[in-house]
């Protein structure tokens, strides 16, 4: 029979440690024996001392608290209960923080808010208005105290995503809204332009310009970096909607100060089959083809052509629309001057023009005195008649030819 050496030396091993007669020797042997088993392979963690342990759960040293020095402290639970209650901590969803962006990144900005982890500001919500080519480094500073909205939850890395631009969106739209309710009037940008009009840029929002309310121009890319003065059409802040006009603030500002028979200047803008339209101050005047000249106009491009300066008296305007009618002929000292010679007419227009309203102010004296005279003939008339039907007047009759009349309804009404 075979025995294994190992389990020969083991069972040896075994046997002297349960002999009475092993001594310490002999317990010191198995001991050694059962290290050198195939478990000894592994190495053992060192186990830590009483002063590891006790060093490691050492506080430091802590000076006892007696009752009067508890009671000689200015700050108690109270206090520390209120200073909790001011302090807010909030990160959730929605909320509004202070921070610090301490660190431009190739996409966005890091921003310390005081959180577990720096949360991150995307280019793309770092502000509202962004001008073409900027970066993020032109956006917002280093180092400065700002406002940010939360707009994710933590990821795994506890980091969350804020805002600048929706909390200068939601600002925008605050003053737009008092600005509506103001009926104030505006200056904005022409940012770009449409087949329906233009778009221009109000508190940094995109609002639309309708081609019908620009005052004495027309949609086209000339008036893009243009500021105009603008009054709300229409505000629909859930809709996110704008519209604007141009023609109603230029009514406001400039037609307050206009009136019939005023010399103005302006420019050719169009030439259409019934007359020309002029631009004067930044709005649109149209000259009628009929008070051109008081001769027959057969070619209209041969008196006018776009782009030239004249000066036209104005006959009419509708203040609420912005709209306004010129004339020329009324400048004319002959009939016809304006087909022979307009620089002429131009050149002579302010001479022309107080010959003209001293013409009409004569015109309105003499229609006058002869209205006065058919009322006088017709009182003469009821003299006559009420002698004649009461015989010998009073002299307060003669003075008063209504003294009956005014009797008559006197005792109606009582």
């Amino acid at each position: 029979m075979k025995f294994s050496v190992g389990a020969f030396t083991l069972f040896v091993a075994s046997t002297g440690a349960f002999s009475p007669a092993a001594g310490p020797n002999t317990r010191t042997a198995l001991n050694t024996a059962t290290l050198e088993a195939p478990a000894a392979e592994k190495t053992a963690a060192p186990q830590q001392t009483r002063f590891d342990r006790l060093k490691k759960n050492y506080k430091g040293f802590q000076k006892p608290v007696e009752e009067g020095d508890v009671e000689s402290l200015s700050f108690g639970y109270d206090d520390f209960e209120a200073a909790v209650a001011e302090t807010s901590y909030s990160f959730e969803r929605n909320s509004i923080v202070k921070g610090q962006c301490i660190q431009y990144e190739p996409k966005g900005v890091i921003v310390d808010i005081g959180a577990k982890a720096s949360a991150f500001l995307p280019e793309a919500e770092a502000a509202l208005i962004q001008p073409v080519g900027s970066i993020v480094d032109d956006l917002v500073p280093l180092n400065e105290e700002l406002d940010f909205q939360i707009i994710s939850e933590e990821d795994e890395n506890g980091q969350l995503m804020v805002s600048i631009r929706r909390i200068q969106y939601r600002s925008a739209w605050e003053t737009i809204l008092q600005m509506q309710a103001d009926d104030a009037i505006l200056e904005a940008e022409v940012v770009s332009v449409n087949r329906g009009g233009a778009i221009c840029l109000v508190e940094g929002l995109r609002a639309f310009l309708p081609g019908s309310h620009l005052a004495g121009k027309m949609a086209t890319e000339d008036i893009i970096g243009q500021t105009l003065p603008l009054k709300f059409l229409e505000v629909n802040q859930e809709n996110n909607k704008l519209v604007v006009s141009n023609r109603k603030a230029v009514v406001e500002t400039q037609m307050a100060d206009l009136s019939r028979g005023d010399l103005v200047d302006g420019v050719v803008q169009a030439l259409k089959p019934y007359g020309a339209f002029i631009e004067v101050g930044g709005m649109s005047g149209l000259l009628h083809i009929s008070q051109i000249s008081y001769d027959r106009i057969e070619d209209l491009e041969q008196v006018l052509q776009p782009g030239m300066a004249v000066k036209c008296m104005i006959i009419d305007h509708d203040k609420v629309n912005g709209r306004i009618a010129l004339s020329t002929k009324t400048l004319e000292a002959n009939p016809g001057d304006m087909l022979r010679d307009s620089s002429k007419v131009f050149e002579n227009a302010e001479e022309s023009a107080v010959n003209y309203h001293a013409k009409m102010e004569h015109e309105r004296k003499l229609r006058e005195s002869a209205a006065r005279d058919i009322v006088l003939g017709l009182g003469d008339s009821l003299d006559d008649l009420g002698d004649d039907l009461n015989g010998e007047a009073s002299p307060a009759a003669a003075s008063d030819p209504l003294a009956d009349v005014s009797d008559s309804l006197d005792s109606l009404l009582s």
